[in-house]
């Protein structure tokens, strides 16, 4: 059975929600919001009375609790404090900035209210050496995770080989991916034991496993000018540090210019932090094992735009990639 990872609620019901919660705001907030989005959350825009944008974030059930979303917030706090431009959230009226709303099933949802962030998205039709910039910021991110001392009480979701790819993770089973031909299964398990072993050699030391953005791709960088911001940290959590380059080549990596990409996140990183010859060396099994844990999230958002618009041959370029790492390749590009 798949893992449930859209949120059930209908959008009048998510629309009330997003009122109850504005409601918990000082006055200046008190504005009706307007839905922008629907894909892991729900994302509202608002504006306070001096005409400044802010965006609250409805969370799905059954992801994340009180506390995992208090230490996301801690961890952007200590990353704007080193002048890293990423989300802010705004205290309501009790002081909150997590707030915790009951559904009438007796459920709840939390939200939070963020600052609205200025930029343009950057997509993959952009210059590849886009990347370079995207290895930059990961690397800082990096950098600041392996010497930051988190608070008590932080608590993130975990990622690792089991919870990405295996029969209970996170974002459920990829044997669920539309399309996805079962005398190809196979091949997956086949790359899953070796990513496996693989994983396990590498191990996870301070130097290459801790708190990662976990899903740093261009769709979650914002652009102005000189100024590259980075939002979206839901998926943060304990990983390999590595899965990040992986993770920019979310649901691309059969495109002609992956290659490209790679190097030019790698050629950025290494502006920011080193990487010793083991990080390189695991790179293929990163990516291999994204797009098997990709195979599982589109199989438990089955239903939404965002698989359709993958197309039915999505799953056909999952299995050949995985084919090439199995025959000692990189797993990206076409053909």
């Amino acid at each position: 059975m798949a893992a449930t990872q859209a949120d059930s609620l209908d959008n009048a019901s998510l629309f009330r929600l997003a009122e109850a919660a504005i409601a918990r705001y000082p006055s200046a907030y008190q504005s009706t919001p307007s839905l922008l989005c629907r894909s892991e959350n729900a994302t509202f825009s608002l504006h306070d009375t001096h005409g400044n944008r802010y965006a609250l974030r409805l969370h799905r059930g059954g992801y994340h609790q009180h506390q995992d979303i208090v230490s996301e917030l801690s961890w952007l706090a200590a990353l704007r404090d080193i002048g890293l431009q990423v989300p802010e959230p705004v205290t309501a009226a009790d002081g909150e900035t997590v707030l915790t709303l009951a559904l009438d099933d007796g459920e709840s949802r939390h939200a939070v209210l963020f600052g609205w962030i200025e930029g343009e998205m950057p997509t993959n039709a952009v210059d590849p050496r886009a990347f370079r910039r995207l290895g930059e910021i990961t690397a800082q991110l990096h950098r600041h995770s392996r010497g930051w001392r988190r608070p008590s009480g932080f608590k993130r979701i975990v990622w690792n080989h089991q919870t990405m790819v295996g029969e209970r993770g996170h974002w459920g089973r990829w044997q669920d991916a539309p399309h996805l031909d079962p005398k190809d299964w196979p091949i997956i398990e086949r790359a899953l034991g070796r990513i496996a072993g693989e994983l396990e050699r590498y191990g996870q030391s301070p130097e290459r496993y801790g708190l990662i953005h976990a899903d740093l791709r261009l769709t979650n960088l914002l652009i102005e000018g000189d100024d590259t911001k980075v939002i979206d940290f839901d998926d943060c959590g304990l990983g390999w540090y590595m899965h990040d380059l992986a993770a920019a080549l979310s649901f691309e990596e059969h495109h002609p210019s992956a290659l490209a990409w790679v190097d030019h996140w790698l050629e950025g990183y290494r502006q920011i932090a080193d990487l010793d010859q083991a990080d390189l060396d695991i790179i293929p099994a990163m990516i291999a094992q994204r797009r098997i844990q990709l195979l599982a999230w589109v199989g438990s958002h089955a239903q939404t735009q965002q698989v359709a618009d993958l197309g039915p041959d999505w799953a056909d370029h999952s299995v050949r990639l995985v084919q090439r790492y199995l025959d000692g390749h990189l797993p990206v590009g076409e053909g």
